[in-house]
């Protein structure tokens, strides 16, 4: 009960703190809202830090300041946010607008000279408070798709102007936003720990189905028997009114025989503690089957504090009794989903986890490993748990190194590991041409690194498999409707490239920059001049792209205007 009291007060205490700057923030947008997106959402490496605006399908939605304030920060650049602003607002609190089409004249203008001095499209300007001061209902931009979105909407959020902690902006929304559908749980696993637990006779995670009934009512039809540790995890979505997007959970709790051992309430962290959702989350089932199941159990390198749990939620049975269990999920308007169901107590031999050729990695220790042609190194608090760590190789005398199996099970790091991989003939002539390169599902995706006498050094982010590849071709640049370019006044290009991808480019017309975008989603790059940047008649124009090998390619070309 006492878990449960400290978290009912605090809650009422957050509301409290927040109701009086709540009503203050002004829709963005002149139309009503719908989210497709909302705070804390379970996304590849990362918390959603805000919510996602619709704007009816399509581009170009002026968006409206919500509230006094000064622009305080503006990026541009082709992947992340693309075009975003930030704005403080006095009563402590940032708002950030993310994946606009084009900002308003001023800043817009601002924006370019900026680029041109640097003569780079990406850039991180912090102008001073007087240059931008803004108020409530100014126009400050137009809704877009910049950057990596995945279609037309607004991101939003709201920050903790002090400590760059990221708050739930629905918050400031409820109002104006309807959601009576409660969310909806598709799937449970159940965790025995290793060398502590057993399921239904197995060490292995068992995955359930949950049966909904014509009512809307949740149960479980399974037998199962269980002794030692145990630990549990939900994949559920949440749902609003007026449209089909699945959203994430706000709140979930797990009882173990009517007493609290779970909660977590999603509605503030930090940039920082982001990428503990891959320790909150499963993430071999992410990483192999794109599921997310919510863990109700803390791993002892999991820091996220949204978390309150007792003996980390871990499940213990010791005796032949009925234990019972029961979740509890919520939204941020309080609608409710439920589900109960036992785990019989049943006394059955634990396996001994597998330590044969594995080496023990303590997740809060410093844990090196080496081998033939291999150096790993992953730092104190990398891992989330301890792992019995198992190696692998598979040799190819044809290839540039042999492929090394870094563990059986894909396994997450908070920050980065240190992979050294020899070269099997150190025969390269540019030795910036090679590169590690991780191999999932046969494909490999670029890591890169830096030579040194032989061996290329790398920093990862998960165990996996690791091998060098060479990347011997340069980008690929290729004109799009180039007859047309007078006519439609945008200058376009697509750039792409086979492997260790595009680090930089440069265009220039009549031997000046030219400020090319580059829409990093579609690999295009494109330039629209205004009339007092190009004249009537024939230019030369010249395009560079350079991958992360140092690989150019060069088009160059005379054309009319």
């Amino acid at each position: 009960m006492r878990l449960y009291n400290f978290l009912i007060s605090f809650l009422i205490l957050f509301s409290h703190f927040h109701t009086g700057y709540a009503q203050e923030l002004r829709n963005p947008f002149n139309f009503p809202i719908l989210l497709s997106g909302n705070f804390g959402e379970l996304r590849s490496n990362h918390f959603h830090a805000g919510i996602d605006f619709k704007t009816q399908g399509v581009e170009g939605k002026p968006v409206y300041a919500v509230a006094d304030g000064f622009i305080s920060r503006i990026s541009v650049g082709p992947y992340g946010y693309g075009h975003a602003l930030y704005i403080d607002h006095p009563e402590g609190i940032t708002t950030v607008y993310g994946h606009l089409q084009k900002y308003n004249p001023a800043i817009a203008a601002y924006v370019k000279e900026k680029q041109y001095e640097e003569e780079e499209f990406t850039v991180n300007l912090y102008p001073e408070k007087e240059l931008f001061p803004i108020q409530k209902g100014e126009l400050i931009a137009y809704a877009g798709n910049t950057g990596s979105s995945g279609g037309p909407h607004l991101h939003f959020e709201v920050r903790d102007t002090g400590t760059g902690e990221l708050l739930d902006p629905l918050l400031y929304y409820k109002d104006l936003i309807k959601d009576t559908r409660p969310p909806k749980i598709q799937g449970i696993l159940l965790y025995p720990v290793e060398g502590k637990g057993m399921i239904n006779e197995s060490n292995k995670k068992l995955e359930l189905k949950p049966l909904t009934d014509k009512n809307g009512n949740v149960s479980l039809q399974a037998n199962l028997q269980a002794w030692g540790d145990i630990g549990v995890a939900v994949k559920a979505y949440d749902y609003m009114d007026n449209t089909a997007n699945i959203y994430g959970v706000k709140s979930i709790i797990l009882k173990l025989d009517g007493e609290i051992i779970f909660r977590s309430y999603l509605d503030r962290y930090a940039l920082d503690e982001t990428r503990y959702l891959n320790s909150f989350t499963d993430y071999e089932e992410w990483r192999e089957n794109r599921s997310f199941f919510m863990k109700s159990f803390v791993e002892p390198g999991n820091k996220l504090r949204f978390i309150e749990s007792v003996n980390r939620g871990i499940i213990s049975i010791q005796e032949e009794r009925a234990c019972h269990l029961s979740y509890q999920l919520a939204d941020a308007y309080g609608n409710e989903t439920s589900l109960n169901f036992v785990i019989q107590g049943k006394e059955q031999a634990i396996t001994a986890p597998e330590t044969t050729d594995r080496h023990y990695f303590h997740w809060k220790s410093d844990n090196q490993f080496g081998a033939k042609g291999i150096r790993l190194t992953i730092p104190r608090y990398n891992l989330y748990d301890d792992i019995y760590f198992k190696y692998s190789v598979k040799e190819d005398s044809t290839a540039l190194a042999a492929t090394h199996i870094l563990h059986d099970k894909t396994v997450p790091l908070h920050q980065y590991a240190q992979l050294s991989i020899r070269l099997q003939t150190d025969t390269l002539s540019n030795k910036k041409q090679a590169g590690i390169v991780r191999i999932a599902n046969g494909k490999p995706s670029w890591i890169g690194g830096e030579y040194r006498n032989g061996w290329i050094d790398a920093d990862i982010r998960d165990l996996g498999s690791y091998t060098i590849r060479q990347d011997t071709k340069a980008p690929i640049i290729t004109p799009i409707n180039k007859e047309k370019w007078s006519t439609s006044g945008e200058i376009i290009f697509r750039v792409v490239d086979n492997l260790s991808g595009l680090k930089t480019y440069r265009g220039e017309i009549d031997g000046n920059f030219a400020l090319f975008e580059l829409d990093g989603k579609k690999g295009m790059v494109s330039f629209t001049p205004d009339k007092d940047t190009l004249s009537k008649g024939n230019h030369t124009l010249r395009l560079t792209a350079t991958d992360a090998c140092g690989n150019i390619a060069e088009y160059e070309e005379v054309f009319n205007w």
